[in-house]
């Protein structure tokens, strides 16, 4: 329920409330709708962008901020696609991220939801929580458990929630440590940093391990500072202003005292946010400068090695892959062809488009854990369209994609190798088999049945 104050006051308050003049920007012309997955699933209007942007023009008309109204603030994925289709230019990205502040601050959820938001903040952003997991995560999955609580479906049935946490928890191999410097290879041609991030560094560090060593053969040294935190990213997309600012002002200082040239980034939700630092801290007399000098300087890895331009050697990879554009690389920083012309400069890569490859795969930072219905509809489609492409191997840019999409294919039977782009690269320049990314024996596999859209659940 909302907080008494603000029930019979305006939605919005004066600190960055949703811009008037970007939601004038929307001519309600219906171009997003086929493009936003909550639209797709449920076909109602106020779960389009069309729609919440409509709701937001009603909240800055002084309308209240009802329980209803955020309802359909919170079932948006943020996956930005909509920006992409809009022909009028609207910044969508801008004016959810808003919106969502002003809910955080303004809105009292119930008990329930308030609980699960806390422990996901109070772990997620948290390197040093997430290494204490993997323990007691890996004796779960090595003890055969893992596997019986899925195939049982109890807990879906106890709590979607908890089941979805469960399903999405990759297998854990060995933790690979990135040293906090890495020397480059052959004739050196500059030095960056390198964001480790927190899932990617504790759940998927042989992404971060082949990231340096990639960045190392082509000529750069690699400095990854140790005591870098969080990017803030999660936090900045789910409202939570000064708590993605905390975070953003530290990771400048950490990068400002390593002094690299650009920092590269191998997370796409992280590098989006990364990017919009300057927005971020527009208002702080201290770091508004400085957040916009060093949004400058981020580069996914895809686009930095792209404009560097490889001087490793690649060796042959003779493999089928289906690339999958994670939302905020595709639609938030607008990079589709550098990692395809990174993939196909690999001798004997083939690439293959998947079908309705816009739409969302349901991940969206923490959405599949706040939202695991729809977000399990979302991903079992990814996961039939995935596989209709008969590739031996699933190819994308950001570890939530990578556990949302795995979860599925694992629901529904599917056999696929899955890895980041970063690591296709590294196993082509040095000299390793495609059995090295786990790709599945055969590029000959079945096409999946079609899966259907529930569209009466809603979660």
């Amino acid at each position: 329920m909302a907080h008494p104050d603000d029930t019979a006051g305006p939605a919005f308050d004066d600190h960055r409330p949703p811009s008037k003049a970007l939601v004038a920007d929307c001519v309600h012309c219906g171009f997003c709708l086929p493009t936003c997955p909550t639209y797709a699933l449920w076909g109602q209007e106020m779960d389009s962008p069309r729609g919440r942007i409509y709701l937001m023009g009603e909240g800055l008309e002084g309308e209240p901020m009802t329980p209803a109204m955020v309802e359909h603030f919170d079932a948006c994925l943020g996956c930005l696609a909509c920006v992409t289709a809009c022909p009028s230019g609207v910044q969508y990205d801008r004016l959810i991220e808003a919106t969502r502040a002003q809910v955080e601050r303004r809105f009292q959820r119930p008990k329930a939801d308030r609980v699960l938001r806390a422990a996901i903040f109070a772990l997620f952003p948290h390197p040093r929580r997430l290494r204490l997991m993997r323990g007691p995560l890996r004796l779960h999955q090595a003890s055969g458990l893992s596997r019986r609580l899925r195939r049982s479906g109890v807990l879906q049935r106890i709590s979607p929630t908890l089941a979805a946490m469960e399903a999405l928890a990759p297998t854990l191999g060995r933790a690979e440590r990135v040293p906090e410097r890495t020397a480059a290879q052959g004739e050196r041609r500059g030095t960056v940093g390198m964001l480790l991030g927190c899932v990617q560094r504790e759940f998927f560090p042989g992404v971060n391990a082949a990231t340096a060593r990639v960045l190392a053969a082509e000529g750069f040294d690699v400095i990854a500072p140790a005591a870098q935190g969080c990017c803030g990213a999660l936090s900045a997309h789910s409202g939570r202003e000064n708590e993605a600012q905390r975070f953003a002002r530290a990771l400048i200082d950490e990068f400002e005292r390593a002094g690299v040239d650009a920092v590269v980034v191998n997370s796409a939700g992280c590098g989006s946010s990364m990017k919009e630092y300057a927005d971020l801290l527009a208002d702080d007399p201290v770091y508004a400068d400085r957040a916009r000098r060093f949004a400058d300087t981020v580069r996914d890895i895809s686009e930095f090695l792209y404009e560097a331009g490889a001087v490793a050697p690649r060796h042959p990879l003779p493999v089928t892959i289906a690339y999958h554009d994670a939302c905020h690389l595709g639609h938030g920083q607008g990079i589709r062809t550098q990692p395809r012309e990174l993939l196909t400069g690999i001798p004997g890569v083939q690439l293959r488009e998947i079908a309705d490859a816009d739409l969302c795969c349901g991940s969206a930072g923490i959405y599949n854990i706040l939202n695991p219905l729809a977000a399990r509809e979302l991903g079992d489609r990814k996961a039939a369209n995935v596989m209709r492409t008969k590739a031996r191997l699933l190819v994308t840019a950001n570890p939530g994609c990578l556990m949302q999409v795995a979860s599925s294919l694992e629901r529904t039977g599917g056999r696929i190798g899955l890895a980041h782009t970063i690591e296709v690269l590294d196993a082509s320049i040095r000299g390793l088999g495609v059995e090295s990314l786990g790709a599945s024996p055969t590029s000959d596999l079945p096409a999946s049945p079609t899966l259907p859209v529930n569209r009466s659940v809603k979660s």
